[in-house]
């Protein structure tokens, strides 16, 4: 599952992620990857969560030098931040999240781009504890 989280510096992309990999039943500190590029977490159900700030890639490229295309495989799911700044080397997002500023708080719109990120929002919306 591959997730894009889209938005303005301070939009809120980091805190969604922190709140996401928290809610998949991680106990410990989301730290942002904003310096390291990814931040890995190992979830009670034995999948891992991978949560990418490219922010600060200066190429695309660059995410090949990490060994980047080695996380999108398998059961991991990948959160990426600033997505544009990678492309050509990323592989399309299942889910893509814009967030943005509004008069209070932020607005997210959520997007479907594939049959995994469709299964994931009809999981998210059809929760009767929400």
């Amino acid at each position: 599952m591959v997730i894009f989280l889209r938005g303005d510096l301070g939009a809120g992309k980091t805190c969604l992620a922190r709140h996401f990999i928290q809610a998949m039943g991680f106990d410990g500190v989301v730290k942002s990857p904003t310096y390291t590029l990814v931040e890995p977490y190992a979830l009670t159900d034995g999948r891992t969560v991978y949560h990418f700030d490219l922010y600060r890639l200066a190429e695309p490229e660059e995410l090949d030098y990490i060994g980047g295309r080695d996380y999108f495989t398998g059961d991991a799911i990948c959160l990426v931040e600033w997505p544009d700044r990678a492309e050509g080397f990323l592989p399309p997002g299942d889910l893509v999240c814009e967030l943005e500023h509004a008069v209070q708080g932020r607005r997210l719109r959520l997007g479907a781009t594939s049959a995994k990120g469709k299964e994931l929002m009809l999981q998210v919306f059809s929760d009767e504890s929400l």
